[in-house]
């Protein structure tokens, strides 16, 4: 006689009261996300059965409807907002919070996600402006961190992003971050913005022209006169 399987492959893993209600407490109780490793730790249990009852959890959360699930972030565990009530986070969010990152810090920020490691001259080359202070205020923030120092002429100090970082963009690693070519418009886009630009020769009124010639006389005469003297 053929052994009754005690679980067929696809059916959900039923999780254990106890080891659910252990997680979802030390879940709450925990400030960043803790990883599977310390989980088993703190269960006596493996590593393996903790990714498996968080998988089965976060299943379980989604079938009754809940408004958060288990997310695994930054190489850990954490609960966190369930992705279709994003509005009213956000609502939350903006309503109730005191101290955001400004534009010019949001935009240095995502010039270190996408560069890391980069130096300061690195990042002000590409926003075209010093971005001294507001690095400081992305360390002081704990987003931002040095992570070492270039080799060349200086060794300039490199920044990385940190681990808060990507639990506050709920991120398990920088290789989740969506890629740049996601924000950048097509090339038939770009060339549809290029012909707006352009000015026709026929769109250019006669009136326009007179005073583009009656400007290059006056640059004429002006660059024709001699310079005054310091007398």
């Amino acid at each position: 006689m053929s052994e009754d399987p005690t679980q067929e492959q696809g059916d959900p893993i039923e999780v254990r009261p106890d080891l659910r209600a252990a997680i979802e407490a030390v879940l709450l109780a925990a400030v960043d996300s803790v990883e599977p490793q310390l989980l088993a730790q703190l269960l006596e249990i493996a590593v393996s059965e903790v990714e498996a009852t968080c998988e089965a959890m976060t299943l379980a959360y989604q079938e009754e409807g809940r408004g958060f699930t288990i997310a695994r972030v930054a190489g850990g565990y954490r609960f966190q907002t369930h992705p279709d009530q994003v509005a009213y986070v956000e609502r939350f969010v903006l309503e109730g919070q005191s101290a955001r990152l400004s534009p010019s810090a949001l935009e240095t920020l995502a010039i270190v996600a996408y560069k890391q490691p980069a130096s300061k001259a690195q990042v002000s080359s590409i926003r075209g402006v010093n971005v001294d202070s507001t690095l400081s205020t992305l360390e002081q923030r704990g987003y931002v961190i040095a992570v070492g120092q270039d080799s060349g002429p200086g060794q300039a100090i490199l920044y990385g992003t940190t681990r808060l970082f990507l639990e506050r963009m709920g991120l398990n690693s920088i290789a989740d971050l969506p890629t740049l070519s996601e924000f950048v418009p097509g090339a038939e886009v770009v060339e549809a913005l290029e012909r707006g630009l352009r000015i026709s020769p026929a769109s250019i009124q006669p009136e326009t022209v007179s005073a583009i010639d009656e400007s290059a006389d006056v640059e004429g005469i002006t660059d024709s006169a001699p310079a005054n003297s310091d007398s």
